[in-house]
């Protein structure tokens, strides 16, 4: 290609993402600068923590500025290299830009590790963020243990779901809590949940009394909200809450509601702790290793929900926040063999 479609971040959602917050533009294709990569973008990732980033709030990292192409987590093949750390035509994944062509750090990218039997886009759809943030999670905040109780909101969602999967893998009885009957019955009959709820049809209150009357030992915490509130009311003593993510509250640019059963991280001596899974970049081989051999044994299950073309990015993205997504949300730019 000649040209170098980018979407650009041209004013701060307020609330929903609106047409013209992102808009398309040509651009000139990159050249790499010392310890840069440029990378033709085969496949882009979507995910919740996107509309963070266009938003002026603090955050893990730097908000995307206006007038910038739109950060996202890519794969692709290297077309220029400033760094020796990666030759032109390999295969790289990490952080880049809604574009065709991405211009990179080196230290922001990483090789597309070969994992038998799991095809390149599984790879990066699961591998790159999605299963890594579960198994950390779970493993190292959860502190899982045979018999325990474990909740997981956003449970049919990408990294919700991966971590029923692990939670039943490592002896937890899970309750996995979704929206709408299709995803409800795929969490229970393909993922093996011990029981779930539907939060666009039952009061998810009421239902976790009557399912965990021992109480919630672990709480997967993807959504915050009231979700989040109704399972602090029923954590045990010395329980744990992961807190991965809070969909519930990105578009509300960062007013968020102090949750009314806060309290009970005292009474009962919760463990609350936020996480964010590049910390465990120097790990990521275990959790490979670890999700590889799931995989293999048929214990790990995933659903990918591909969009064709750069062009619907900014459509295909509002998914994630009105649940319209079925699993892990990837835009496919180009084909790359």
């Amino acid at each position: 290609m000649s040209s170098n479609r980018q979407w650009i971040l041209t004013r701060r959602p307020v609330g929903d993402i609106r047409d013209g917050d992102l808009v398309l533009r040509p651009d000139r294709v990159p050249k790499a600068g010392k310890g840069e990569v440029v990378v033709r973008t085969e496949w882009l990732s979507l995910d919740p923590t996107n509309r963070l980033w266009m938003s002026d709030v603090p955050q893990y990292m730097p908000p995307v500025e206006l007038g910038a192409p739109m950060r996202g987590v890519i794969l692709g093949k290297v077309v220029d290299s400033g760094s020796d750390a990666f030759e032109v035509g390999g295969f790289v994944m990490g952080i880049g830009s809604w574009s065709d062509y991405s211009v990179s750090p080196a230290a922001m990218l990483s090789p597309v590790p070969d994992i038998p039997g799991i095809a390149r886009k599984d790879v990066f759809g699961q591998f790159t963020v999605v299963a890594p943030t579960a198994y950390f999670g779970l493993l190292d905040i959860g502190a899982p243990k045979i018999g325990e109780t474990l909740v997981v909101s956003g449970a049919a969602g990408a990294v919700g779901c991966i971590a029923v999967q692990l939670g039943k893998a490592w002896g937890c009885k899970v309750v996995g809590i979704a929206g709408g009957k299709d995803k409800c019955d795929w969490v229970k009959n393909e993922l093996g949940a011990d029981a779930v709820i539907d939060y666009k049809q039952e009061d998810i209150q009421q239902r976790l009394k009557a399912l965990l009357p021992e109480g919630i030992d672990i709480y997967f915490d993807n959504v915050g909200g009231d979700t989040l509130n109704t399972a602090l009311a029923q954590m045990n003593l010395f329980g744990r809450i992961i807190q991965c993510g809070m969909i519930s509250s990105y578009n509300n640019e960062g007013s968020y509601d102090v949750p009314q059963n806060y309290p009970m991280i005292l009474m009962n001596r919760l463990r609350v702790q936020g996480f964010i899974v590049t910390d465990y970049a120097a790990r990521f081989p275990e959790a490979f290793r670890a999700l590889t051999k799931l995989y293999v044994e048929g214990r790990l299950k995933w659903r990918q929900h591909e969009i064709d073309g750069l062009e619907q990015a900014d459509q295909a993205v509002r998914l994630l926040y009105t649940g319209g997504n079925t699993g892990k949300l990837m835009v496919k730019v180009a084909d790359l063999g």
